[in-house]
């Protein structure tokens, strides 16, 4: 299993619940996180499958910017 982070502007709970049905739609995920107390806003992913990209693209599409740290 692989961990990967992201610098994200998702800054709140509220942006959390709109980021949420994507990130769990995608394959491979086995867990996700937000840091909403760091700067940065880290998303911490633990994926078996997914890819870096397949993790921002899935992001953006929810309409957040994600930034691989």
């Amino acid at each position: 299993m692989n961990t990967f982070k992201f610098k994200t502007n998702i800054k709140c709970g509220g942006c959390i619940a709109t980021v949420t049905p994507h990130l769990n739609q995608l394959t491979g995920i086995e867990n996700w996180s937000v840091d909403t107390s760091d700067p940065d806003k880290v998303l911490s992913v633990q994926a078996d499958t997914a890819t870096v990209d397949e993790i921002r693209k899935t992001v953006e599409k929810a309409g957040f910017k994600a930034e691989a740290i």
